[in-house]
């Protein structure tokens, strides 16, 4: 008796762009309870308006470690790193292969409903990016330009994951993330470009 193979009723979809080298992403980094102290110690920062050379944006941020000022194009000295982000930052950092002190800096945004954040590379003075994402989902967009378009690739983040960018994902692709339905703080770290193995 032989069986005969049938072809998928719903055949599968065009599967999505595979994610840039040095794109690397990790689900339930933190539990929900994890999540809700961490917002608890977020909700009490002392949060500004992003200044982009006097435009303000629609999302909020601190930093801890240092923070780029871009009136001066430099690194300076903010805040030490605060107690309540070194478990996290520990767990960013083993994601990345890197010690958690290599990890020197962080900037906290709070995205408001409707807020996002445009396309761009981080500054030059960093290095590797690490990332959290709380409370709600996004949608990490990635581009590079290519010969006759830009090349395109998008990852989900859902609440409690983190994602890494290094590498050609780090240097040669930009990202961005759409305006948001609901609140939702990411927090990122990032090393020195010096301080890269």
């Amino acid at each position: 008796m032989s069986l005969e193979l049938q072809g998928d009723l719903f055949p599968a979809r065009k599967p999505a762009p595979a994610t840039p080298p040095g794109f690397r992403y990790r689900p339930d980094v933190v539990t929900a309870d994890e999540e809700r102290d961490l917002v608890a110690e977020l909700a009490a920062l002392p949060f500004k308006p992003f200044d982009f050379h006097g435009y303000l944006a629609n999302r909020r941020v601190v930093s801890f470690g240092s923070r780029y000022d871009y009136g001066k194009r430099a690194v300076e000295t903010a805040d030490p790193m605060a107690a309540f982000l070194l478990p996290l930052r520990a767990r960013v950092a083993e994601l990345a292969g890197l010690a958690p002190e290599a990890f020197s800096q962080s900037l906290i945004n709070e995205y408001q409903p409707g807020a996002g954040i445009g396309w761009h590379r981080d500054k030059p003075q960093f290095g590797i990016v690490a990332g959290a994402s709380l409370v709600s989902p996004c949608v990490l967009r990635l581009r590079r330009s290519g010969a006759a378009k830009w090349e395109r690739a998008s990852a989900p983040l859902a609440p409690r994951s983190a994602y890494l960018l290094s590498g050609p994902a780090r240097e040669v692709w930009e990202h961005s993330i759409a305006p948001g339905e609901a609140l939702r703080y990411s927090i990122t770290f990032r090393t020195l470009a010096t301080a890269q193995p």
